[in-house]
Protein backbone atom coordinates (compact mmCIF):
# COMPACT_ATOMS: atom_id res chain seq x y z
CA UNK A 1 0.00 0.00 0.00
CA UNK A 2 2.73 2.49 0.90
CA UNK A 3 4.49 2.04 -2.44
CA UNK A 4 1.21 2.63 -4.24
CA UNK A 5 0.68 5.78 -2.18
CA UNK A 6 4.14 7.08 -3.08
CA UNK A 7 3.54 6.35 -6.77
CA UNK A 8 0.20 8.19 -6.69
CA UNK A 9 1.83 11.23 -5.11
CA UNK A 10 4.68 11.15 -7.65
CA UNK A 11 2.17 11.02 -10.51
CA UNK A 12 0.37 13.96 -8.93
CA UNK A 13 3.64 15.91 -8.71
CA UNK A 14 4.44 15.14 -12.34
CA UNK A 15 1.01 16.37 -13.36
CA UNK A 16 1.43 19.59 -11.35
CA UNK A 17 4.89 20.10 -12.87
CA UNK A 18 3.57 19.39 -16.38
CA UNK A 19 6.00 16.50 -16.84
CA UNK A 20 9.07 18.41 -15.62
CA UNK A 21 10.87 15.82 -13.49
CA UNK A 22 13.11 18.32 -11.69
CA UNK A 23 10.12 20.37 -10.54
CA UNK A 24 8.21 17.21 -9.63
CA UNK A 25 11.17 16.10 -7.52
CA UNK A 26 11.16 19.43 -5.69
CA UNK A 27 7.43 19.10 -5.07
CA UNK A 28 7.72 15.58 -3.67
CA UNK A 29 10.55 16.68 -1.37
CA UNK A 30 8.44 19.60 -0.15
CA UNK A 31 5.52 17.24 0.52
CA UNK A 32 7.73 14.92 2.61
CA UNK A 33 8.24 17.70 5.17
CA UNK A 34 4.50 17.68 5.85
CA UNK A 35 3.53 14.10 4.94
CA UNK A 36 5.40 11.54 7.02
CA UNK A 37 3.47 8.72 5.32
CA UNK A 38 4.97 9.76 1.97
CA UNK A 39 8.46 10.06 3.43
CA UNK A 40 8.19 6.61 4.97
CA UNK A 41 6.88 5.11 1.71
CA UNK A 42 9.80 6.57 -0.23
CA UNK A 43 12.47 5.62 2.32
CA UNK A 44 11.17 2.16 3.32
CA UNK A 45 13.06 0.15 0.63
CA UNK A 46 16.31 1.90 1.59
CA UNK A 47 15.86 2.06 5.36
CA UNK A 48 18.00 -0.97 6.19
CA UNK A 49 20.96 0.39 4.22
CA UNK A 50 20.55 3.91 5.63
CA UNK A 51 20.48 2.62 9.20
CA UNK A 52 23.43 0.25 8.64
CA UNK A 53 25.50 3.05 7.10
CA UNK A 54 24.79 5.45 9.96
CA UNK A 55 25.52 2.84 12.64
CA UNK A 56 28.85 2.06 10.98
CA UNK A 57 29.63 5.79 10.62
CA UNK A 58 28.96 6.49 14.31
CA UNK A 59 30.73 3.33 15.50
CA UNK A 60 33.85 4.15 13.48
CA UNK A 61 34.02 7.73 14.78
CA UNK A 62 33.56 9.36 11.37
CA UNK A 63 30.41 11.11 12.62
CA UNK A 64 32.37 13.01 15.27
CA UNK A 65 35.12 13.90 12.79
CA UNK A 66 32.61 15.16 10.22
CA UNK A 67 30.79 17.24 12.85
CA UNK A 68 34.04 18.95 13.85
CA UNK A 69 34.89 19.79 10.22
CA UNK A 70 31.51 21.29 9.22
CA UNK A 71 29.92 24.40 10.67
CA UNK A 72 26.50 23.95 12.25
CA UNK A 73 23.77 24.97 9.81
CA UNK A 74 20.16 25.36 10.82
CA UNK A 75 17.83 23.27 8.70
CA UNK A 76 14.72 25.01 7.45
CA UNK A 77 11.83 23.43 5.59
CA UNK A 78 11.61 24.55 1.97
CA UNK A 79 9.54 27.70 1.54
CA UNK A 80 6.10 27.55 -0.04
CA UNK A 81 6.17 28.37 -3.75
CA UNK A 82 3.90 30.75 -5.56
CA UNK A 83 3.99 32.41 -8.98
CA UNK A 84 5.46 35.68 -7.64
CA UNK A 85 8.59 34.21 -6.10
CA UNK A 86 8.86 31.00 -8.18
CA UNK A 87 11.79 32.23 -10.27
CA UNK A 88 13.77 33.42 -7.24
CA UNK A 89 13.20 30.08 -5.51
CA UNK A 90 14.43 28.18 -8.58
CA UNK A 91 17.62 30.25 -8.55
CA UNK A 92 18.01 29.61 -4.83
CA UNK A 93 17.56 25.89 -5.43
CA UNK A 94 20.31 26.03 -8.06
CA UNK A 95 22.63 27.74 -5.60
CA UNK A 96 21.90 25.09 -2.98
CA UNK A 97 22.85 22.38 -5.48
CA UNK A 98 26.11 24.17 -6.28
CA UNK A 99 26.90 24.49 -2.58
CA UNK A 100 26.24 20.80 -2.08
CA UNK A 101 28.53 19.89 -4.97
CA UNK A 102 31.28 22.26 -3.86
CA UNK A 103 31.05 21.23 -0.20
CA UNK A 104 31.63 17.82 1.25
CA UNK A 105 28.67 15.71 0.13
CA UNK A 106 27.24 12.91 2.22
CA UNK A 107 28.92 9.59 1.55
CA UNK A 108 26.68 6.54 1.38
CA UNK A 109 27.65 2.92 1.64
CA UNK A 110 31.08 1.82 2.73
CA UNK A 111 33.08 4.34 0.75
CA UNK A 112 36.14 5.82 2.39
CA UNK A 113 35.88 9.61 2.66
CA UNK A 114 39.65 9.97 2.28
CA UNK A 115 41.53 10.89 -0.86
CA UNK A 116 41.58 8.35 -3.68
CA UNK A 117 44.33 5.80 -3.34
CA UNK A 118 47.23 5.96 -5.81
CA UNK A 119 48.33 2.83 -7.56
CA UNK A 120 51.40 1.29 -5.95
CA UNK A 121 54.61 1.63 -7.91
CA UNK A 122 55.82 -1.35 -9.92
CA UNK A 123 58.45 -3.46 -8.17
CA UNK A 124 61.86 -4.14 -9.67
CA UNK A 125 61.10 -7.89 -9.78
CA UNK A 126 57.98 -7.23 -11.80
CA UNK A 127 59.86 -5.11 -14.35
CA UNK A 128 62.56 -7.77 -14.69
CA UNK A 129 59.96 -10.51 -15.16
CA UNK A 130 58.23 -8.59 -17.96
CA UNK A 131 61.54 -7.81 -19.65
CA UNK A 132 62.50 -11.50 -19.46
CA UNK A 133 59.20 -12.50 -21.08
CA UNK A 134 59.48 -9.95 -23.87
CA UNK A 135 63.12 -10.65 -24.59
CA UNK A 136 62.63 -14.38 -25.20
CA UNK A 137 62.64 -15.24 -28.88
CA UNK A 138 59.84 -17.36 -30.25
CA UNK A 139 61.14 -20.61 -31.71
Amino acid sequence: MSLEYAERRIKEALKLAQGNTAKARQQVIAWTFEDSKLLHALAKPHLSGIVAYNIERVASGRADAAREERPVVEEKPPPKRNAANGRAKEEQFGLEILKAVAGSPAIFGLEDPGAPQKRPSVSKNHIEAIQAITSKKKS
